[in-house]
């Protein structure tokens, strides 16, 4: 198993009611994915709504292996959801690693 966890921040120009709604956005684009990907075990969005996180938004998922996580962030509907993150973050940090 690979996970692959993503997290990010929300651009600070957006208001407080923006952010909610590019964050809701960034759950439905990426959760949809799943759906269109063989090899993902699991996946979801999770919105901070902590004041103790310095992140806004994360991705945390699971694939069968390397090359499923390959497939996955090389399929178009993902390379769309990606389009849209990139416009409404900053600060992407990942981490990636095996389990066996």
């Amino acid at each position: 198993m690979v996970h692959h966890i993503v997290l990010w921040n929300l651009n600070e120009e957006l208001s407080e009611q923006e952010k909610r709604e590019a964050a809701l956005t960034i759950k439905e684009k990426l959760e949809a994915v799943k759906e269109e990907v063989d090899g993902v075990v699991s996946l979801r969005v999770e919105i901070n709504e902590l004041p103790s996180s310095n992140k806004d938004i994360g991705l945390i998922s699971v694939f069968e292996s390397v090359e499923a996580l390959n497939v996955y962030q090389k399929h178009p509907a993902h390379v769309q959801a990606g389009a849209y993150v990139g416009s409404v973050t900053y600060g992407r940090t990942c981490l990636d690693y095996t389990e066996e």
